[in-house]
């Protein structure tokens, strides 16, 4: 499998990561690699890094919520082993910076964490129930561990996340 990044830089503070394209390449092939679902041969993502003002137009275009978010995934719709372009994820610097220090967490840490939640959502990963959540949770976990990001929820005492065994098959 190959994979096509376009990076859009459009908010400047995003210039205070160091390596934001390594970054970002390394999380979005480490997610991709360990998704477990089959994905086309070839396939592209778009990332936008932008500010909170953006995220939040778009959050209330596309949700109805007025309000800033961390990230935003957008998928592009059909089947995922047919896909080239898997589709988009926005990343607001503000909100990423504010919940990573309420979190303790390094920026760079939790900007990986949020790449790697918006790849889970582009290829049909959801949080829309406990068991889904607990699914999504343990794959970031097994993702951001595998790049060196750490456990992104090492310090969260509200996830009971040994229930869930993930298994693969690989031919």
């Amino acid at each position: 499998m190959s994979v096509e990044i376009d990076i859009v830089v459009a908010a400047s503070e995003w210039g205070t990561i160091e390596d934001l394209e390594g970054l970002t390449n390394r999380c979005i092939v480490a997610s991709l690699k360990n998704c477990l679902v089959v994905l086309a041969p070839e396939c592209e993502i778009g990332v936008t890094y932008c500010d909170d003002d953006e995220i939040k137009k778009l959050n209330r275009h596309w949700r109805g919520k007025n309000a800033p978010t961390n990230v935003l995934s957008f998928p592009t719709p059909g089947l995922l082993e047919d896909k080239r372009l898997l589709g988009d994820i926005i990343i607001a610097y503000q909100t990423v910076m504010r919940e990573a220090k309420e979190f303790g967490r390094p920026l760079t840490s939790y900007v990986g964490h949020m790449l790697i939640h918006g790849v889970l959502h582009l290829v049909g990963y959801d949080h829309e129930t406990d068991v889904e959540a607990e699914i999504m949770e343990k794959l970031e976990r097994q993702i951001a561990l595998k790049t060196g990001l750490g456990d992104p929820y090492e310090n969260d005492d509200e996830l009971h996340l040994p229930s869930i065994e993930i298994k693969a098959k690989l031919n």
